[in-house]
């Protein structure tokens, strides 16, 4: 079997072979930490843990690059209004970004670099595209991008310079040579905090005091931590353009080479059918959600939508997507797996099935049809072999790693201990013969929410469906 990727750059799905035998780098645009993240957030970090995670069980090394910007305008306003440093308030968020997503298991990237640290890299590309005739400075003192220089713009998002507009994060600016042209390095302005601008001097170039335009940053990190060519840029959907389409037009017109083989973007977070976002004002944190929901049913509603496909974000599909993994744990938990100390036998049926869809674009819808097919299995065969093989699967896509009886018991309006305390009141009813006080404990712990199981082992309980 040989792995195929949806590149947005052909609008096709395409074999994937890196550029380096063996080794994978992949860089994906990380967050603007200005503030908590939100659930649409999550949804990007989720898909290109899971593109991380599925190299790995294929045998790649992987060098996984995803950046913070860590300067911005909403940065720097936020900054202000709570009357604390640049830096004080994006090390305040990273951490608490790092601590919200090392709930969900994601992993962390291989480089997680600060655009603050690349300060002097952009420079130097800004100066080598003005070099070629590709920058130029304004009268406002900003240096922008010329566009229409470039040849090849507008190839990700496929259409033509004059179907193109300015997207919504490209700045206005004053002397510009044409609308759709975008600023390199912001000219600082007198109202900016100190710790907000930079010289601007690099080599025998000297920009002015400022700070860099956003495209820019990623356009110097990529390629300071990957090469100036790599195998996989990713980020979510609203990425393409104008942010992905700039970061080409920089780093191939600085470099005359392809920045990324494959380009990937993950769908929306929706909420009645709009995106997901904070300038909607209809987003929910990724603490709100796991105030509410397990933080593995939160990865399991994230993971089993295709990543292109947009999410619909309900308390509704949370619940649905929390029975479908308690579907799994059960079969877990009623067959131990065997402890085995060997990698997946892919020639294996479920896996080698598994193993299909997860190479076709990274397919985890089909891949987690598989886990359920496999679960009846394991109930039906009471194969330990067989829940191994599942409880492996489920790793490759973050999950199934829990107890499954602490997974079943998770969110129960009664304390464990109330809970034992009654099913050992019950065994002595049922003991004494005394069956109608057994049944009331039962029915009294179902309208609490918990079912009780009777086995050969003993009694055990789960939180009701």
């Amino acid at each position: 079997m040989s792995l195929n990727i949806y590149n947005t750059l052909s609008r096709a799905s395409e074999p994937f072979t890196p550029i380096e035998p063996g080794h994978v780098r992949m860089y994906v645009c990380g967050m603007t930490i200005y503030d908590l993240c939100h659930i649409g957030h999550a949804r990007m970090m989720m898909a290109f843990d899971v593109v991380h995670r599925w190299l790995v069980s294929s045998g790649f090394r992987v060098t996984y690059v995803r950046n913070i910007t860590d300067i911005d305008d909403k940065i720097i306003k936020r900054a202000v209004e709570r009357g604390m440093t640049i830096r004080a308030l994006t090390d305040e968020m990273i951490a608490a970004m790092h601590e919200d997503i090392g709930r969900l298991g994601i992993l962390a990237p291989t480089v997680e670099p600060r655009a603050t640290e690349y300060v002097t890299p952009m420079l130097e590309l800004i100066a080598k595209l003005e070099a070629k005739g590709l920058a130029y400075k304004s009268n406002s003192g900003d240096v922008l991008y010329a566009v229409r220089k470039f040849a090849g713009y507008g190839k990700l998002s496929g259409k033509s310079l004059d179907e193109l507009r300015a997207g919504e994060r490209v700045a206005v600016a004053d002397g510009k040579e044409d609308p759709l042209d975008f600023v390199l390095w912001k000219s600082a302005k007198t109202s900016e905090p100190a710790d907000a601008k930079w010289n601007g001097v690099v080599g025998e170039q000297d920009y002015g005091v400022g700070r860099p335009g956003w495209h820019i940053e990623c356009s110097a990190m990529s390629c300071k931590t990957l090469g100036e060519t790599f195998d996989i840029h990713g980020g979510g959907a609203d990425l393409q353009f104008p942010h992905h389409e700039n970061e080409i037009a920089q780093s191939e017109g600085a470099n005359d080479r392809p920045l990324a083989q494959f380009w990937l973007h993950n769908g929306f977070v929706r909420v009645d059918n709009e995106k997901m976002s904070k300038s909607l004002g209809n987003f929910f944190t990724i603490r709100e959600v796991l105030a509410k929901f397990d933080a593995e049913t939160v990865r399991f509603f994230l993971v089993r939508t295709h990543y292109r496909t947009a999410l619909n974000y309900s308390d509704v599909h949370l619940n649905d997507a929390r029975q479908a993994l308690k579907r799994l744990y059960t079969a877990l938990d009623a067959v131990p797996p065997c402890q085995q100390a060997q990698a997946i036998e892919w020639s294996n049926p479920y896996a080698a099935k598994f193993r299909a869809a997860m190479d076709e674009d990274f397919g985890t819808p089909e891949a987690i049809a598989v886990l359920f097919d496999l679960a009846t299995e394991v109930n039906k065969t009471k194969s330990p072999d067989l829940s191994w093989i599942l409880k492996s699967l489920g790793n490759c896509l973050g999950l199934l790693q829990g107890n499954p009886g602490e997974f079943l018991q998770t969110g129960a309006a009664v304390d464990a201990s109330v809970i034992q305390a009654q099913i050992e009141m019950r065994n002595s009813a049922k003991l004494a013969k005394d069956f109608a006080a057994a049944d009331a404990i039962r029915r009294e712990l179902l309208l609490k929410g918990i079912v009780l199981k009777d086995t050969a082992a003993g009694t055990s309980w789960e939180v009701a469906a």
